[in-house]
């Protein structure tokens, strides 16, 4: 019985321990950074880009509230952010997220550039990033890091919305602290930029057949 009754308190305490919530301790402050190791595909070139594709803008991702900083949030309870006391990005997940779009997107032929806004270039497309949420979740066992965020595609000449897309993607953690939330996050976001540029394709091609 004594078992049974120690077992709610000893996953507290390794949830306590994971999120770093003491502050009787004088633990430096990490800080990490959302990035992608570069390989495989290759940009293409000029000359292998087919003639009159499209110029992309990519406006500044705007992140969902709660998640304006580069403090890294957590949930031990649905609906309740917490943040970690040790542990930080280096900027807001929804900021890290715009060089790793542009970069991801300017590989393959879907575009003639891309170009992250502001810029004075005036594109054919603009891709709007929005409610960027990335929380770790201690709700379950192992922990699981989910991203959301949501996705359009805007002509820029003749304003319309051509395509809209919520994302969602859950990762577990490989370990029960805000690093493993971070190599979790990393997973999603990979996931992530594979489905956008997916996402993206599709969405033009659908809308070059229906222009003839």
């Amino acid at each position: 019985m004594k078992a049974l009754l120690l077992l709610p308190a000893m996953f507290c305490l390794l949830v306590l321990s994971a999120c770093g919530l003491s502050r009787g301790t004088h633990e430096p402050i990490r800080s990490y950074v959302l990035e992608i190791e570069e390989g495989g595909e290759a940009l293409e070139t000029d000359a292998s880009r087919p003639m009159n594709v499209p110029t992309l803008l990519v406006s500044l991702p705007q992140p969902a509230p709660g998640f304006e900083s580069q403090r890294m949030a957590y949930e031990q309870v649905p609906h309740e952010l917490r943040y970690f006391a040790t542990s930080q990005w280096v900027d807001s997940p929804a900021r890290m997220l715009a060089p790793l779009i542009t970069t991801t997107l300017e590989t393959g032929n879907d575009w003639a550039s891309v170009i992250q806004l502001p810029s004075v270039v005036r594109g054919d497309y603009r891709l709007d990033i929005s409610q960027v949420a990335l929380v770790q979740e201690f709700t379950q066992q192992p922990s699981r890091i989910r991203l959301t965020l949501r996705a359009q595609l805007m002509t820029v000449f003749d304003p319309r919305v051509i395509g809209t897309r919520n994302f969602e993607f859950r990762e577990e953690a490989p370990s029960e602290d805000a690093y493993g939330g971070v190599e979790a996050a990393h997973n999603a976001v990979r996931e992530f930029l594979v489905e956008l540029k997916q996402w993206l394709h599709n969405t033009l091609q659908t809308r070059q057949s229906s222009h003839g």
